[in-house]
């Protein structure tokens, strides 16, 4: 299981939520709203956004980020794939989301 994590435009965020999890290739997405503060193309800037926190099971985490790619908006999204301890977490948990992310 993998955890991926992205941050998109408020107005976007519904929509590539809802559209990785109808294509299960997302058990469940977390929305929360964020404040970010970065550097880009030289200047600090300062954007109300939303973080999408992406359950995947490690065999579609491939799929998922090819098509989070697509679906983003941004020039250079942020999309982080960080591994989860299956071993110390919920086996039901993990099982749900290996479940809901098998292709059909």
């Amino acid at each position: 299981m993998k955890l991926v994590l992205t941050n998109a435009p408020p107005d976007r965020a519904d929509a590539i939520a809802r559209s990785l999890v109808e294509e299960r290739l997302a058990a469940c997405v977390n929305l929360l709203p964020v404040r970010s503060v970065y550097r880009w193309q030289g200047a600090i800037a300062e954007e109300a956004e939303v973080t999408l926190l992406i359950k995947v099971s490690a065999e579609r985490v491939e799929a998922l980020v090819e098509r989070l790619r697509a679906l983003h908006p941004y020039q250079l999204p942020e999309i982080l794939a960080l591994d989860i301890d299956a071993a110390h977490s919920l086996s039901e948990y993990v099982a749900w989301v290996r479940a809901e992310c098998a292709p059909e």
